[in-house]
């Protein structure tokens, strides 16, 4: 054999040996690690076991190299994925975001991940507990249990195994009927299911899903603006039908777990089983959605906010439900905004987005007069029912009791003898926001934080709403000891009590996270609901969402004032949204609907405009005025955050921020200033706010920030977009 020359070269390329791995810490850049001799080197995206410090953890790869410009590396433990587990849409959104919001990339990608795989948990689905026949008969007279689970397999197809032990049937059973060969595991998370039937659409509607199917395989944003009970969830259902049946699929991102069990039940009707993913789950169960949405066996996934990291075989489209609300808003660690993200994920995907809501955001609105985004109106309620007509009540020096005005009473009643559902929106949870001292004028604070200690009856206590602290409620002032303290303000519980002794006989259903605190819970009172007997329902904004009770004919609106009195600029904006979202509970079927609000101020500028003008005219002032101050969305806006126990340590680190970004004279920097609640779990909070006339301009600024030593034991933060600018 002839031999082969010296010079002569290989094309095999050689195997990677080092690994740059994203690592779960508030630290900027990847860190390079050796890939040990005679072990099979991680794909990008996947998670690996590394030493870092004194300790393991989970980072994930995001790069291979033959050199390092590091002498000494310590090697990669283990391998823990033989696949990748952070797709390359999801890499490349992670690095996005890190650029974006100016946050560690691992760190980004830790929130990508499910709980149960950033503990290293196996990335395998489970197999499946659904359970359908095996065979055409199956008889035994001597198992009348295994007879009947097999006749109720057969009647109502595939089930889940825990729904079969929901209605008396046992486990056993099922494994003995597995063994004599009758019933088999379902191997598919969605049985198959005959769709039913399309509803019918309005000429509005029909218009919206034929603009949504013509934009499908590209990218498209359409704003779906629809008044409340005009069909939204209807044109989301007759838009997917389409992407589902060439085998894509579907993300629903709705605002709260609240309102997961009912839009699932309607998506499950019109297309069978669908994927949940929300923090009420298993660590395990939102790791086996997770897996089954990459995988390609759920063609709809629902979440909540961290849905929109879930990886899909096939995504064909995204849905944004209640685009406007401030769920969507990530308040710490990473405060990212998942409707931005749907719209940055369907962009590089090259697929359309629908963003729905009654009370679109004034960046929605701002983005479809600059056309970006695409105007899709619902301007009449589906089935006939008509728009509630609005009422004011002059609330000063009219005569109440526990927060309810005469009149309303009156009201109240009325719609009670006809038989209808009357909802009273209140947006306090507990008894009374205040315990005073009716002696010497002492209030009840929290010793923790700037705030006041909340009074609730049940269970009897004195809670912060801020920091969580609860104490028992007091029998004397504690400052000058007489037993002459009173409960000031209304709450929840006081208006259910006060409702109770002015209705005796009437239902009444209150609805807060503390007497919800399940979706088993809340399911359980919504079907008590509509079941359409006369009752009273009385809730925060937990009531607000998009929920439909066709029985309800009255909406009161308890202190509607509460929501004009702060500073930040977006809180016209937000009261707007809730008002518009709670009254439009009211009048959603045959029966036309009623809205009361109580307010001392009923010459509010904005109150008045948005019963005269409505949503839409409301937003447009709105909009114009914020153009006007230069604010956003005209003009993007970011908050330096910092926390310390001492409050110096907090202002003289936002001060040296302030020094770094003054060399960029387009910024308008403002503070650093204490934070309205500038105690917090006893944490001094202090902010300055970045002003920019571009993205880039601010991006820039942000970018140059180069943390001072110190700010190693400051808690401290960059939040771009703030929903909360106070």
């Amino acid at each position: 054999m002839q031999a082969k020359p010296e010079h002569a070269k290989t094309d095999t390329p050689q195997p990677a040996t080092i690994a740059q791995v994203a690592v779960p810490r508030p630290l900027h850049g990847v860190y390079d690690y050796k890939i040990p001799h005679n072990t099979a080197g991680p794909s990008i995206g996947a998670r690996v076991r590394v030493p870092f410090g004194r300790a393991m953890t989970i980072g994930i790869c995001t790069g291979l190299a033959q050199e390092s410009a590091h002498k000494k590396l310590k090697d990669i433990v283990e391998v823990i994925d033989t696949q990748t587990m952070v797709p390359d849409d999801l890499m490349h959104l992670a690095h996005w975001m890190t650029g974006y919001y100016h946050h560690p990339l691992g760190e980004v990608l830790a929130t990508l991940l499910p709980a149960a795989a950033r503990k290293g948990a196996v990335a395998q689905i489970a197999p499946g507990d659904w359970w359908c026949v095996a065979r055409d008969e199956f008889t035994n007279p001597r198992a009348p249990a295994q007879q009947a689970l097999f006749d109720y397999l057969k009647t109502h197809g595939p089930c889940r195994g825990k729904d079969l032990v929901a209605q008396n049937f046992k486990r056993s059973t099922l494994r003995n009927l597995a063994r004599a060969g009758a019933v088999e595991t379902w191997q598919s998370d969605n049985p198959i299911k005959t769709p039913t039937p399309d509803n019918v659409p309005t000429p509005a509607q029909e218009n919206a899903i034929n603009a949504i199917v013509a934009s499908l395989g590209q990218f498209a944003v359409h704003l779906l603006d629809g008044v409340t009970g005009s069909g939204k969830t209807e044109v989301y259902l007759q838009a997917m039908a389409p992407v589902l049946a060439q085998g894509q699929q579907v993300l629903v991102l709705v605002p709260e777990i609240a309102l997961t069990p009912q839009t699932v039940r309607r998506f499950e009707e019109r297309y069978g089983r669908v994927g949940v993913l929300h923090s009420n789950l298993s660590d395990h169960e939102r790791l086996q959605t997770w897996l089954k949405a990459k995988s390609g066996t759920l063609p709809v996934v629902i979440g909540t906010r961290s849905a929109i990291f879930t990886p899909f075989n096939n995504l064909g489209l995204i849905v944004v439900d209640e685009e406007h609300d401030s769920s969507y808003k990530q308040q710490d660690g990473l405060r990212y905004s998942a409707r931005d993200l749907a719209a940055k994920r369907a962009q590089h995907l090259n697929l359309p987005v629908i963003l729905g809501s009654a009370t679109p955001s004034l960046e929605s609105i701002y983005n479809v007069n600059r056309n970006r985004y695409r105007h899709l109106l619902l301007p009449h309620r589906a089935g006939g029912a008509r728009m509630p007509s609005y009422h004011l009540v002059d609330m000063r020096g009219e005569s109440q009791t526990d927060g309810l005005s005469v009149p309303l009473q009156h009201i109240i009643r009325q719609h009670l003898r006809a038989a209808g559902q009357v909802l009273l929106f209140i947006n306090r949870r507990g008894y009374a926001p205040t315990l005073l001292c009716k002696a010497c004028g002492w209030q009840a604070q929290c010793s923790e934080c700037d705030a006041k200690m909340t009074y609730h009856t049940t269970p009897s206590a004195l809670r912060c709403h801020h920091c969580g602290l609860r104490v028992p409620v007091p029998q004397t002032c504690g400052q000058c000891g007489q037993p002459s303290l009173m409960p000031v303000g209304m709450g929840t519980q006081r208006t259910e009590a006060g409702l109770a002794r002015l209705f005796p006989d009437v239902p009444i259903y209150r609805i807060d996270r503390d007497s919800t605190r399940s979706n088993k819970q809340l399911v359980q009172q919504f079907d008590k609901i509509n079941t359409g007997a006369t009752a009273l329902m009385v809730g925060t904004q937990m009531l607000a969402k998009g929920h439909h009770f066709p029985n309800v004919t009255l909406v009161a609106i308890l202190n509607a004032d509460a929501g004009f009195c702060s500073p930040d600029f977006r809180a016209p904006e937000r009261t707007a949204q809730l008002i518009t979202q709670v009254a439009g509970r009211a009048g959603r079927a045959e029966r036309p609907g009623e809205v009361w609000i109580q307010s001392y101020q009923p010459e509010n500028p904005v109150l008045t405009r948005l019963i005269e003008s409505g949503y839409a005219g409301f937003a447009e002032l709105e909009l114009k005025q914020r153009i006007q101050a230069g604010l956003p969305p005209a003009k993007p806006m970011a908050l330096i955050r910092a926390e310390a126990t001492n409050p110096s340590a907090a202002t003289t680190l936002l001060n040296e921020f302030k020094r770094q970004l003054a060399v960029f004279t387009e910024l308008e920097l403002l503070g650093p200033v204490p934070a309205p609640l500038a105690r917090v779990a006893n944490r001094s909070r202090h902010q300055l706010m970045l002003v920019a006339p571009s993205r880039p301009k601010l991006h820039q600024g942000l970018a140059h920030l180069s943390p001072p030593k110190q700010a190693r034991q400051i808690r401290w933060s960059i939040d771009v977009d703030p929903y909360d600018s106070l």
